[in-house]
This record gives C-alpha cells, sequence and structure tokens, in this order.
C-alpha cells in the first residue's frame, strides 16, 4: 500500500446510517485514518432508528468518525481538499492524480456540494457514471481508484498471493487451477 499519510474523508450532512456504515468499512479496507460529518440529519437518523447500524463486528468499527461544523476546518493546511461532484469543470476520475495528503469531500445524498466549498478545493473531481451514485459507492469508487493507482506503481512485480491471503474472509480458501 502507501506510505503512512492523512486521509480523510468528508460527508457533508449525510442522511443514512446505512451509508455511513458501508463509508466507514470502505475507510477500514482502504486506510483512511478518519471520516468527519457536518449536518445532524445522520445523528438524529442513528436516534430516529429502531437499532442503529451495528458496527460490533464490521471492519470499519474503529475509524473515527467525528461532527465538524466546517469541513475545511477539520484537517491541518498540508492536506489537499478534493470534492469529489458532478460539477462543470471537475476532472475525470480516471485522469486525476491522487495528492498524497487528502480530505475528499461527498455533498449529501440528495444535494450538492456548496459553491463556496467548490470554490476553496485544491481539486473537483467527478466519477464519470451514466447517472449518479449512492453515496457509500461513490466513497468506495473514488478510495479504489487512488488505491489502484498507488498499488500499480509500488507493487510492479510482486506476489499478489500474500495480499489474496490477508485480505479474504476466513471461509474463502479458493486458488485458481493454472493446470488445464
Amino acid at each position: 500500500m502507501m506510505n503512512k499519510t492523512q486521509l480523510s474523508i468528508g460527508l457533508i450532512n449525510p442522511k443514512s446510517p446505512d451509508n455511513v456504515g458501508a463509508i466507514l468499512r470502505a475507510s477500514a479496507n482502504y486506510q483512511v485514518d478518519s471520516v468527519f460529518y457536518t449536518g445532524t440529519r445522520y445523528p438524529q437518523a442513528l436516534k430516529r432508528a429502531g437499532r442503529s447500524v451495528d458496527m460490533s463486528r464490521k471492519l470499519g468499527k474503529d475509524i473515527p468518525i467525528t461532527q465538524a461544523d466546517c469541513l475545511l476546518e477539520a484537517v491541518t493546511n498540508d492536506v489537499k481538499i478534493v470534492c469529489i461532484e458532478f460539477a462543470e469543470g471537475a476532472m475525470a476520475l480516471p485522469e486525476f492524480t491522487h495528492p498524497e495528503q487528502a480530505l475528499y469531500i461527498f455533498g449529501p445524498e440528495d444535494g450538492s456540494i456548496e459553491q463556496g466549498v467548490i470554490d476553496k478545493a485544491d481539486h473537483v473531481v467527478f466519477v464519470p457514471t451514466i447517472s449518479c451514485m449512492n453515496l457509500s459507492a461513490s466513497v468506495n469508487v473514488l478510495l479504489y481508484d487512488r488505491m489502484a493507482k498507488s498499488y500499480a506503481y509500488s507493487h510492479q512485480g510482486q506476489d499478489n498471493n500474500a495480499l489474496i491471503k490477508t485480505s479474504r474472509d476466513t471461509n474463502n480458501r479458493l486458488k485458481v487451477n493454472t493446470t488445464t
């Protein structure tokens, strides 16, 4: 993987505990340090839910999630702000080079990132799709792209079996049969 960096996810007023739970799992899979969110819908949804998202057995339960008044103030100055949004003039994700230190900001499930945040971003990137994706799907795609670009650069010629063995579920012992 990549060298240890400050990598954070910022969520603007998320509303779904299921989406946030999936984002925490993705954050653990892709070595995100922390998740920040603004607004009150997520904590209100947790209170209203008959049961909250159970993180006791899930990957991601140890990722710190913190409410913030302003995502732009949630990180240090050496961290680049990267907004993920369908904004005219944004760069397509396949063309984007990820900064080493980053806060990736995602808008709400039912809205957009405010223009003032876009104006202060170091980069604005969009994920090319036919339509918009679910919030947690967008986070997964972005984080996978970051990891894949870094992995391709830093792991050329290495054996993938060690990574497969440490990443797969305990019930998975599959091997590709190379004899035909």
